[in-house]
């Protein structure tokens, strides 16, 4: 098993892994244009953004995304930068802790679409990815056992009687032609279970059962595919999945549509002759960052109403370029603007400027200028290395305002438990109860940047 942290470590690889580039690559230019692989890169970059080959020295590193990759029975779990520390070496126990974070964050988004349902990590819970299928593969049987999702489709039949319309062309060419008149052919709507949906559900439990190494996993899986064994095997998209919807009598399969679209929309995989050559389960980081951010506000924290990336207003006046802050926060009738950058900041004292980029406080400075806001917050993830949150703040003058200031504040958020690193796993858990001392930390710390004396400095 290899461990790599965003753009930190680096590890030697030997000939095994080989392939795996080309791999990575056939993959990349194949990607789903719906994923969030796309999102924010260039389509004509044609080569693999997952992971750094460095030939040279024949080592691997890791880029921005954060997961799990199976290749050829190897395992590269691809971790936050966040909890790498140089001077300590990475305990499985820490790694899965991580995994836990991951998961716990994945709880509060909203744009990638984790489920709400959440249930015990149980005994599957030693690995990031295994605790996804557990909990995908533990409810969607429990789901299908009790209820099992049918709709109306059209279908093309051969019947002994009229049901629906008769294709007349078709009847002609293929049956009254051939002397098979009492056949009809007829297209007819019918409350089927093979239909698009149970065939997305039982395309993802074939992909997770290929790839899981639990045995209480591969049960769950095997039920499931027993129970949706009439279902017809069709590949599925992640932009299929998004167009599902349920009436309200059906609302329970929300839940299963919601671990499909995850598992879809960051999910890679190769096949060779029926056999899987590599997996991959895929996250941008800085979605997830800024995903979690948004939605832990709006569940967590009455006082605070926040709108994510409020579009209606551009930089220049011929409207090229739009300006989308992260957060839009109001509080007691004050509202400031709120931008997530998932960065490392203050990791050198001896830097004035924090570790903070110039070009995020000119992104800052513009959005105050058009926004007409003078107070700017700017939200950075805490480290595993650094023992204390930190805070700065940065006053700019306008002299063409009459030395008008903006207050731009630079926050770092507890959304580590350095506590929870240290400890054992701990059996049947929930994630609120795992992170309850945490969220608590968060939201003072969140509500913490409105005080007054900010809110109201001239």
């Amino acid at each position: 098993m290899i461990n790599l942290f965003e753009y930190q470590n680096k590890v030697s690889i030997d000939d095994s892994f080989d392939g795996l580039e080309a791999f990575l690559d056939e993959i990349w230019n194949k990607r789903e244009r719906y994923s969030y692989f796309s999102e924010q890169e260039n389509d004509k970059i044609e080569s693999q953004r997952f992971l750094q080959f460095i030939h040279k020295s024949n080592e691997l590193k890791s880029n921005k995304y954060v997961g799990v990759i199976h290749y050829e029975g190897k395992k590269i779990n691809l971790l936050p930068k966040i909890f790498y520390d140089a001077n300590q070496e990475t305990s499985r126990i820490a790694i899965n802790q991580m995994q836990n974070h991951v998961l716990w964050w994945l709880s509060y988004c909203r744009k990638i679409k984790f489920p709400n349902y959440q249930t015990s990590l149980g005994s599957a819970k030693s690995d990031f990815f295994e605790v996804l299928i557990y909990l995908f593969s533990k409810y969607t049987r429990e789901l299908l056992n009790s209820s099992i999702y049918q709709q109306y489709e059209e279908v093309n039949r051969e019947l002994s009687f009229i049901k629906g319309r008769l294709n007349t062309q078709e009847y002609i060419n293929q049956n009254l032609s051939k002397g098979r008149w009492h056949k009809l052919n007829c297209t007819y709507d019918a409350f089927v279970m093979d239909n698009e949906f149970n065939r997305i559900v039982k395309y993802v439990t074939n992909l997770l059962f290929k790839v899981t190494e639990s045995p209480d996993n591969k049960k769950n899986l095997r039920e499931i595919l027993f129970i949706l064994d009439e279902v017809s095997d069709e590949r599925a998209t992640a932009e299929q999945c998004a167009k599902i919807s349920f009436n309200p009598m059906f609302g329970e399969f929300e839940t299963v549509r919601d671990y499909c679209h995850l598992f879809l929309t960051n999910c890679v995989s190769f096949d060779y002759k029926n056999e899987l050559k590599l997996f991959a389960f895929l996250l941008p980081m800085e979605y997830v960052f800024e995903d979690f951010i948004f939605g832990f506000i709006e569940k967590e924290i009455d006082s605070i109403k926040a709108k994510s990336q409020r579009g209606d207003t551009h930089l220049d006046v011929e409207k090229n370029f739009k300006l989308l802050p992260d957060l839009w926060l109001e509080k007691d009738n004050k509202s400031l603007i709120a931008d997530t950058k998932y960065k490392i900041v203050y990791s050198d004292d001896k830097d004035p400027k924090k570790g903070i980029s110039q070009s995020d406080i000119y992104q800052m400075l513009s959005y105050a200028i058009r926004f007409k806001v003078d107070k700017i917050i700017l939200f950075y993830p805490n480290t595993i290395s650094q023992e204390q949150e930190q805070q700065t703040e940065f006053i700019i003058e306008d002299k063409w305002a009459d030395d008008k200031a903006f207050f731009i504040k630079a926050y770092q958020l507890p959304i580590i438990n350095r506590l929870l690193m240290k400890e054992n796993l701990q059996e049947n858990i929930s994630l609120n109860d795992l992170f309850e001392a945490t969220k608590l930390q968060l939201i003072d710390k969140i509500t913490s940047c409105f005080p007054t004396e900010f809110l109201e400095k001239e």
